[in-house]
């Protein structure tokens, strides 16, 4: 009886920020899976081990979290000015599809480390100690990211005193800042960073009710509601929500009715296909509590709380995009987020999340009464983890 063996491709093993996921080469790619379709799709979801009726990932690389089920593909950029074309799949953990929609903020930071390694960055502009700017075209989002990674004698620099909540070990800080992050391409608002042209709308949620809401295209399409209206403090840590199939159906609902106001979606059943965005944010004004680490966090040390929905599961963190939408919600007086952190103009905010806290920048303006954010700014980290060859069976895609 003969078998199918398996197939080896070059791949490297990272954590970027409070992520991690597969990077590869576009190059290093099967040809069938160097094009976007299925094939690709299949590659990625066996890579992970998904899906995975279990949801648990035993049989692939996957963490069977949102924050560990995602793959990357990095190239030389096709765009001037740009150093790499950065690519990232969200692939589901249970069910049949890959998520294209959307950016990933925290491996944005393994994207600039990754280019370095990858030798992708014209050896004249990188320092042999110093800090070199790494400029990236994030390709799901048509977006620039400049990474600001470290480096020592010529190589990247992975560890450090750096210490980011929601990672254990420190390691050397990269600075990241998203240019001109606003979405230009959908909503009913015809690409505003407000879809709807409106700072807070009412939103009517089947099953749920009628909240109030600050919808952005931001970092990532995003839903704010405030933490209050649907029944929790903003304090909340994973486990009292992550068993509850009642809250977790309820937070969809909001989701849901959020991306058909925002332009994101035509009917429901196409969020079943769109799980990556928008994100739904709870916020609360700022209160004392203790960490998914069992850190005490005081409300005098931050601005907000602030708890986000990832693949309809609470993140255990935030993610990087998403801290891009709260920072400049935040700067924009009148948006739920902005009153949550006490109201007024700012251009940083500092949020608590289960894990700890993180402080994000936010540069907005005002023209002709729209609102527009120039750059967001965030410290992040990343550390290669693993690196060789990943191994999948010769007809899985």
């Amino acid at each position: 009886m003969s078998h199918i063996p398996q197939i080896r491709i070059p791949a490297t093993y990272m954590r970027g920020g409070t992520s991690k996921g597969v990077f590869f080469r576009l190059e290093d790619l099967p040809a069938s899976v160097q094009a976007p379709g299925a094939a690709r799709d299949r590659l990625f979801q066996r890579v992970i081990g998904s899906p995975d009726p279990f949801a648990k990932q035993i049989d692939g690389m996957g963490g069977a979290t949102s924050s560990t089920s995602k793959c990357v593909i990095i190239s030389p950029s096709s765009r001037p000015d740009h150093d790499v074309d950065y690519l990232y799949g969200q692939v589901s953990i249970d069910t049949d599809f890959v998520d294209w929609s959307g950016n990933c903020g925290n491996l944005s930071t393994g994207a600039g480390a990754f280019a370095l390694h990858a030798g992708y960055v014209d050896p004249a502009r990188v320092p042999a100690n110093g800090v070199c700017a790494v400029r990236i075209w994030q390709a799901n989002i048509n977006k620039t990211i400049i990474a600001h990674v470290p480096v020592s004698n010529g190589q990247v620099q992975e560890t450090g005193d750096f210490e980011l909540d929601g990672v254990t070990f420190p390691a050397a800080e990269i600075v990241l800042e998203f240019v001109d992050p606003a979405d230009e391409g959908e909503g009913e608002g015809g690409g505003a960073m407000f879809p709807t042209g409106n700072l807070v709308d009412t939103l009517e949620v089947p099953g749920v009710g009628t909240l109030q809401a600050t919808m952005i295209n931001a970092g990532i399409p995003t839903v704010f509601v405030n933490a209050a209206d649907i029944g929790y403090t903003g304090t909340e840590l994973q486990p009292a929500i992550n068993e509850d199939k009642a809250a977790l159906a309820r937070l969809e609902a909001i989701r849901v009715a959020g991306a058909l106001r925002m332009g994101l979606i035509k009917a429901p059943e196409e969020a079943l296909k769109r799980q990556h965005t928008p994100k739904v944010v709870f916020v609360a004004p700022p209160q004392d509590y203790l960490s998914s680490g069992n850190k005490r966090i005081s409300a005098g040390d931050i601005d907000l709380n602030a708890r986000a929905m990832s693949m309809g599961k609470p993140h255990h963190a935030m993610m990087g995009t998403a801290s891009v939408a709260i920072a400049t919600a935040a700067s924009v007086p009148g948006t739920l987020v902005n009153q949550a952190a006490g109201g007024g103009q700012r251009n940083a905010v500092r949020f608590g999340h289960p894990s700890g806290t993180l402080r994000v920048g936010a540069e907005v303006t005002q023209v002709d009464g729209q609102w527009t954010v120039t750059k967001a700014v965030m410290s992040r980290s990343a550390r290669i983890l693993m690196e060789g060859w990943v191994r999948v069976p010769g007809d899985a895609f």
